[in-house]
């Protein structure tokens, strides 16, 4: 019997457990990649895109500490807002963000990204300026303004429907709307 443990043990664990699959930028995941019943955990909608562009390749934790992986967002354009919870441009932009995420809701993905402050402070500055209504992620530690290489709040990033970058930058409320209408145009 205390040989049949370990065995027992062991065959339990590899049970449980599939070999991950694997994917880079130049090698796309496609559905025969994917492992029988393993599409039903956590895999994009079935009116998702195949091809998840570089730009969206990336996870995050929500403000109240969820699982977020942008690859959610892949097929639509995309706005990514780099904030922090102290900086008066960033309050001030808030509204615009509110009311873009409403108006263009279903065509446009929005994503605040937050840094630069604790968790509270995120949490109180998306309360008090009301942009509940878009999802933000808490990258305190910076590991996506890194990949994207912001240095600054605030920075939006603007993909378009492939995922391709195509503009990054500091606008005011006018230069945000125009570049949004082009954008879902």
């Amino acid at each position: 019997m205390r040989r049949l443990l370990p065995i027992i043990g062991a065959a339990a664990l590899l049970a449980g457990c599939a070999a991950p699959v694997v994917s880079t930028p130049s090698t796309p995941i496609t559905p025969a990649d994917i492992p029988a019943g393993a599409a039903s955990v956590g895999a994009p909608s079935a009116d998702a895109p195949a091809v998840v562009p570089a730009a969206l390749k990336f996870t995050g934790k929500t403000l109240d500490g969820a699982s977020f992986d942008a690859a959610r967002m892949a097929g639509k354009p995309t706005i990514l807002w780099f904030w922090a919870p102290w900086c008066a441009t960033c309050a001030s932009e808030a509204q615009s963000i509110a009311d873009l995420a409403g108006e263009y809701r279903g065509q446009l993905g929005i994503l605040g990204i937050a840094g630069l402050g604790t968790n509270k402070a995120m949490h109180q500055f998306v309360s008090d300026l009301n942009v509940g209504n878009v999802p933000h992620l808490d990258d305190q530690a910076g590991a996506i303004w890194k990949k994207f290489k912001i240095t600054q709040q605030s920075t939006y990033v603007f993909l378009d429907r492939t995922g391709r970058v195509v503009k990054t930058g500091y606008l005011d409320d006018l230069q945000l709307t125009a570049e949004v209408k082009t954008l879902v145009a």
